[in-house]
């Protein structure tokens, strides 16, 4: 039989029971409280990422500069002002999350319409700026490729010298806001040392034209003379044939070059007396090519100068409807310009 004071006892003490109950209810608050945290933190961070991702305010698609070395902050906060996102927190908070704070990238971006935070970090860590166009016609001079330039809006610096005539290929050419004219002008002209590598490439070898240089000043007489793409190659057949034969090209084009020097159009109908200026451009008084290109050709007219079609024509005048009458006799082309003169007249009294 035992006793009260019995140590054998099966109950604990008072006291000792208190301080059990205690600590169980200081654990079971303990992880209550660090449940509670979990799914408020939780729930804060998926309202944060939902945030991030949901759609965005934009209702049209805008464009956004990103200055070089802008923080995150000040990117924050132009995106804010242009609408693309609708406060700046999350924004900042993710953006790090995603260790994307150090890629964001400098220059222009499009964000179309609703783009979400998480989608507008993507467009900017991308680098893939809004592209500018511009077109250079075919036939441009260089003198007018650099006036043209000068008013591209966006691109920035001058042209530090005018290019040499003929080293500037025509076409539509990109550019991201900011870019540099030179470099705009560097890349006109690895594009037409690449044409014309091309072109000679393609050539004929039983033609009297035997450097790249040659070809190209041919070409930009093509290219002057017609625009029509089924012409070219028989210009270009025109033209060799009087070479093989000795012949003064006698061609319009190189004399308003030889007057105009490439600063521009001539302005005015080209009269008898011009033809008589004392100007190695003067087709009309000096045999063979002039000494350089009049002009900057295309491809078409750089391909048209080395592939010339197989012909015996000699000769060819405007037909008044944008093309040529072609003609291998003197006689043939006799008739050919009164036609011409006539229809001129014409459309002289016309304009009248």
């Amino acid at each position: 039989m035992q006793t009260e004071n019995d140590p054998s006892s099966d109950s604990d003490p008072p006291a000792r029971k208190k301080k059990r109950g205690g600590v169980g209810r200081f654990f079971r608050w303990t992880l209550a409280i660090i449940a509670i945290l979990v799914v408020v933190g939780a729930g804060i961070v998926g309202y944060g990422y939902w945030q991030f991702t949901k759609q965005g305010p934009l209702t049209r698609s805008v464009s956004v500069v990103i200055p070089k070395n802008a923080s995150l902050g000040m990117i924050s906060d132009r995106l804010e002002k242009r609408g693309v996102i609708d406060g700046t927190f999350i924004f900042k908070i993710w953006v790090r999350l995603h260790g994307a704070h150090s890629r964001l990238r400098a220059g222009e971006f499009r964000f179309p319409r609703g783009v979400s935070q998480k989608q507008a970090m993507k467009v900017i860590v991308s680098g893939k700026q809004v592209l500018r166009r511009f077109t250079i016609p075919e036939g441009f001079t260089s003198q007018q490729v650099v006036e043209r330039l000068k008013r591209v809006r966006y691109l920035t610096g001058e042209v530090s010298k005018i290019p040499a005539e003929g080293t500037l290929l025509p076409d539509t050419y990109f550019f991201v806001r900011g870019e540099a004219r030179d470099s705009v002008i560097a890349r006109m002209t690895r594009a037409m040392t690449k044409s014309i590598e091309a072109a000679w490439a393609k050539r004929h070898t039983d033609i009297p034209i035997t450097t790249k240089r040659e070809a190209l000043i041919l070409a930009s007489i093509i290219e002057k003379e017609t625009s029509k793409k089924g012409e070219r190659r028989r210009v270009s057949a025109v033209f060799i044939n009087r070479l093989r034969k000795g012949m003064l090209l006698q061609t319009d084009p190189t004399v308003i070059y030889a007057i105009t020097k490439g600063k521009g159009p001539l302005g005015r109908r080209l009269l008898r007396r011009d033809l008589k200026v004392d100007d190695p451009y003067n087709t009309y008084k000096y045999k063979g090519l002039p000494p350089g290109p009049i002009a900057n050709p295309g491809r078409a007219a750089l391909l048209a100068a080395v592939t010339p079609l197989k012909t015996s024509e000699f000769y060819f005048v405007a037909d008044g409807t944008g093309g040529h009458a072609f003609a291998k006799t003197k006689r043939e082309h006799d008739r050919n310009v009164r036609r011409w003169r006539k229809i001129r007249r014409e459309l002289d009294r016309k304009k009248k």
